[in-house]
């Protein structure tokens, strides 16, 4: 049997624009590509457990050149065939902005016209992710979390940006679960996820995972943004979207 072809993604961070891209990998493996990605060495224990079927290559996360010129010199070294970069824009590189699309569409929708894969993919996440229910009941075990007992999970914190809630917005019997880095992956987070009464997060990877996982239109959800479109995913699912302004977010009551 013939080998293969290799086919190289360069995307390597953040974690939030790996788990956006990871339908991407899939639609090329399903035509029977194997799929070759270097990314930052930090993101390696997450990818290696949950999604196997990906050659994740270790990039050193260096002064820039972890972005695009390591990891092509990576798929270089791999013999890799084909290599579609994802990257809507990068310093050094003003080639990638002046795609047509860079005007009308948000970061996420942009990675999938560059490579070709039809946007609805995107929402196909839960086919491609290997869970551990173990790890994710020992979380759930770390955190407290009883049957029976509402709690809403929090994550405010994303890559470059932290906001802000009252906390007076959630009811007092409620448990206030705030994502925070207590294992190793970000994965093991979604059993929590989905046993949550309401969700409040900030634009993130776990926002990322709520949405594309269909979860936002189960569980009662609010999404708070940190940028404008071009660095905002698309939402698939019913959010409720805050103002991210301190004096409006101050001004709002939920769960009542």
């Amino acid at each position: 049997m013939a080998d293969k072809q290799r086919l190289g993604i360069i995307q390597s961070r953040g974690l939030g624009d790996l788990v956006i891209a990871l339908p991407i990998a899939d639609y090329y493996r399903q035509q029977g590509w194997d799929i070759y990605w270097p990314i930052c060495e930090e993101f390696m224990p997450a990818m290696t457990q949950s999604v196997p079927w990906v050659h994740w290559i270790p990039v050193a996360t260096d002064s820039g050149a972890f972005f695009y010129d390591v990891p092509r010199q990576r798929l270089k070294n791999f013999k890799v065939e084909e290599i579609i970069c994802l990257y809507q824009s990068l310093t050094g590189h003003p080639e990638f902005a002046q795609r047509p699309e860079f005007q009308i569409t948000g970061f996420d929708q942009i990675k999938y016209h560059i490579a070709g894969v039809p946007f609805l993919h995107k929402w196909r996440l839960k086919d491609l992710i290997t869970r551990n229910p173990q790890r994710e009941q020992q979380l759930k075990d770390q955190l407290g979390i009883k049957v029976g007992q509402p709690y809403v999970v929090v994550h405010l914190q994303g890559s470059d940006h932290r906001a802000g809630i009252d906390p007076n917005w959630i009811p007092k019997d409620w448990q206030i679960v705030e994502v925070k880095p207590q294992t190793q992956s970000v994965f093991d987070w979604i059993g929590v996820l989905e046993g949550a009464d309401c969700i409040i997060a900030v634009d993130s990877v776990i926002a990322n995972l709520v949405d594309q996982l269909g979860i936002a239109d189960q569980v009662d959800s609010y999404f708070i943004p940190r940028s404008h479109i071009h660095l905002t995913p698309v939402l698939g699912c019913a959010w409720r979207v805050l103002d991210p302004s301190p004096d409006v977010l101050k001004k709002i009551t939920i769960f009542r």
